[in-house]
């Protein structure tokens, strides 16, 4: 298998945990920082907002997931996915701890 094809196997475990959060604060009605808010990231953004946010985050995943062959029968492509998916959860709980206290 080509390189790049990991790459993107990490890149999906990546958009997979980032839909989590947004696609959670959207569906319970709260607000939550996204790309789109003032200050980007920092701000918050509407619920409705943080939804659409995670839904697109989720078909970004899927379609990386897919084109790039992420098998469960491929021990290989499942390590790549869940480092991009541990790496982004573990980056997303540092920034969003400190959202309430800036």
């Amino acid at each position: 298998m080509e390189w790049y094809y990991y790459v993107g196997m990490f890149f999906a475990g990546a958009f997979f945990a980032n839909f989590v959060p947004h696609f959670v604060k959207g569906v319970c009605g709260d607000k939550f920082p996204t790309p789109f808010s003032k200050p980007p990231g920092k701000g918050l953004s509407s619920p409705m907002v943080n939804m659409l946010w995670g839904l697109l985050n989720l078909v970004i995943g899927y379609v990386l997931y897919r084109v790039d062959k992420v098998s469960l029968q491929d021990t290989l492509s499942m390590v790549i996915f869940f480092i991009g998916f541990a790496l982004l959860s573990i980056m997303c709980g540092n920034n969003f701890a400190k959202k309430d206290k800036e």
